[in-house]
């Protein structure tokens, strides 16, 4: 049976305008004023309401084992949990242990994601280097649609890859037609930095922030842009989180460089004060790397996102609970790093871009949606209002109020960091694969209804990096 919302005002990146839309065997198949459906179909009453793309969140981690623990949101929770915030999509990382292959570590997040009731797909993680990795990740962009490969820049001793597997991987992802993506931070730093505050005698969760300085993040993101701008590859960043980072990313950009940064909410939103919480609890929970910023980076921030310095926004998704946190107990460096969001960042998004003037409703559904769309090579199937794109939307209420806890949410975690906030503007219905899975505060999801999203190599930006990098190609003097 098919799907009608009716009397909403759809909002696209480029445009909005009235009109219904009709939804059928999980795609938009007529957008309209006054759609006249013969068929018996299940209708939606948009009226007063925004009929939007559904969410893309380009950065979470669900099941993820780290730190001596496993993260307690599933694929099955945690996709439930972004479809009642109207995220519709999420694209997860598979990261392998080093010495493990790639396409053998990716086959394990499959079986583990087939418990998704959204739509879902893979970045995979380069943790170390040989020829087989390079064989690997050929296969994983030609036959399981995989278009970007991410980098830790951090974790030493673990997942750090050295600067000569960056230059290999980045290599290899030009020449696969794939995105290479950097979580920016100086391992060696943070490694040096932590074991001072030990010495110090200091190992509170206030001491996180403290061996993860803004610094630290700005060095590895001008050495990660340096090595992409020598190489002629374009670059994705994650969870850009302070001003020096965004100072180089436009710093790259301004010089034509293909770089491309994306925030998270929580980054948007709080301060390293909560670090300085007498609730040991509490103050571990917000424990993440990069960590929360002092004051004023916020800012930069969201005029970085307003002015496209950053063009999409995450959440970093990965739950630990208060016993799996107590590990971290009398050494903050144990601390299980991650917080949830992936069900509050629209509405966090909305409220505080939307209604405060920082962000159009267009702007908001490309920093939400489509611009990750474009990014990975899925726009316009998913990110867009329009016919033959995917039926994911969500009908949003800019008028609706809630407020945000850990006693109410969906997601599978004990803390919010959001805690009883209330926020304007939040999801009236989300509707996935032309289903409606949310309505009126209530899911309704079938366990394995998600779908698994190849992407396909070489984005719309290749043809231009190509061109521009044959006409780099140096020649050889006669003499």
């Amino acid at each position: 049976m098919g799907l009608l919302i009716k009397g909403g005002t759809v909002v696209n990146a480029d445009r909005s305008f009235k009109a219904d839309v009709y939804c059928e065997n999980g795609l938009i198949t007529q957008v309209g004023e006054n759609l006249q459906v013969e068929a018996e179909c299940e209708i939606v009453d948009a009226s007063g309401k925004l009929v939007m793309p559904g969410g893309i969140d380009p950065h979470t981690h669900m099941q993820l084992p780290f730190m001596g623990t496993v993260a307690s949101e599933d694929f099955f929770t945690g996709t439930s949990a972004a479809l009642a915030g109207g995220t519709t999509m999420i694209i997860d990382f598979v990261i392998p242990n080093p010495q493990q292959s790639l396409v053998e570590a990716y086959e394990t997040w499959k079986q583990w994601a087939a418990r998704s009731v959204a739509d879902y797909s893979f970045h995979v993680a380069v943790t170390w280097w040989d020829d087989s990795v390079a064989k690997d990740m050929e296969y994983l962009v030609e036959q399981e649609g995989v278009n970007s490969f991410k980098h830790f820049m951090a974790y030493k001793n673990a997942i750090m890859a050295e600067d000569e597997t960056l230059v290999n991987s980045f290599n290899r992802c030009l020449e696969l037609g794939a995105m290479p993506t950097v979580h920016a931070e100086n391992g060696e730093l943070v490694a040096h930095l932590q074991a001072k505050l030990l010495a110090q005698g200091i190992t509170g969760p206030e001491a996180h922030p403290l061996s993860r300085p803004s610094q630290v993040e700005g060095e590895a993101a001008n050495r990660a842009i340096r090595i992409a701008q020598s190489l002629g590859v374009p670059l994705y960043l994650v969870h850009v989180s302070c001003k020096e980072a965004v100072d180089e990313i436009a710093r790259a950009r301004q010089e034509g460089q293909r770089v491309y940064g994306e925030c998270l909410a929580g980054h948007l939103e709080l301060d390293d004060s909560v670090y300085q919480d007498k609730d040991w609890g509490r103050a571990a929970a917000h424990v993440m790397s990069p960590p929360f910023r002092p004051k004023g980076h916020q800012e930069v921030l969201w005029k970085a996102l307003q002015g496209g310095t950053l063009q999409t926004t995450a959440t970093d998704h990965c739950c630990f609970c208060a016993d799996q946190k107590a590990a971290g107990k009398d050494n903050f460096t144990l601390i299980p790093n991650g917080t949830a969001g992936v069900e509050d960042r629209l509405m966090v998004l909305w409220d505080s871009g939307v209604n405060k003037g920082r962000l159009t409703a267009n702007e908001f559904v490309a920093v939400a949606s489509t611009n990750s769309a474009k990014i990975f090579n899925i726009y316009p199937r998913k990110g867009h209002i329009a016919i033959g794109s995917d039926a994911d939307i969500v009908v949003w209420d800019a008028g609706l109020e809630h407020t945000i806890s850990a006693k109410t949410h969906h997601q599978n975690v004990d803390f919010n960091i959001f805690e009883g906030r209330t926020v304007k503007g939040a999801p009236a219905y989300t509707i996935s694969q032309g289903k409606l899975v949310y309505a009126n505060g209530e899911l309704n999801v079938v366990e394995g209804a998600g779908s698994y999203v190849k992407r396909p190599a070489y984005p719309t930006i290749f043809e231009a990096v190509e061109r521009y990098n044959a006409e780099q190609i140096p020649t050889a003097v006669q003499r």
